[in-house]
């Protein structure tokens, strides 16, 4: 009999790699969403795996979905977490106005 791979490792690869992108660009938040969706689809393939292993044979794949996936979410509850206290710190709109500052010198001087 010819072992089947796990349906949703690769699809929990992609989403724990993307998570790392949605950590940087969106102030944590999307990365928090694709992790979670991701250790989702990758909890349900373990549970797959555990019942028939014999079946499976892509296994390390799901493993390495799921650091991925750990690492991301890690990372964005950090981001997340940073994001909120300089929210309610008032820090956040001082850097934003330090950074349009800059951004205006930069267009003056060229």
């Amino acid at each position: 009999m010819e072992k089947q791979k796990l349906p949703n490792a690769t699809v929990g690869l992609i989403l724990g790699i993307l998570s790392f992108i949605g950590c940087c660009c969106t102030s944590g938040f999307g990365g928090v969403l694709l992790s979670g969706i991701a250790l989702f689809l990758i909890n349900k393939d373990k549970k797959k795996y555990i019942e028939n292993p014999e079946l499976y044979d892509n296994y390390g794949q799901l493993n390495t979905a799921r650091i991925i996936s750990i690492i991301g979410l890690v990372l964005s509850l950090i981001i997340v977490g940073v994001y909120i206290y300089l929210q309610a710190t008032g820090q956040y709109d001082d850097m934003q106005n330090e950074y349009m500052k800059m951004l205006e010198e930069m267009q003056e001087n060229q």
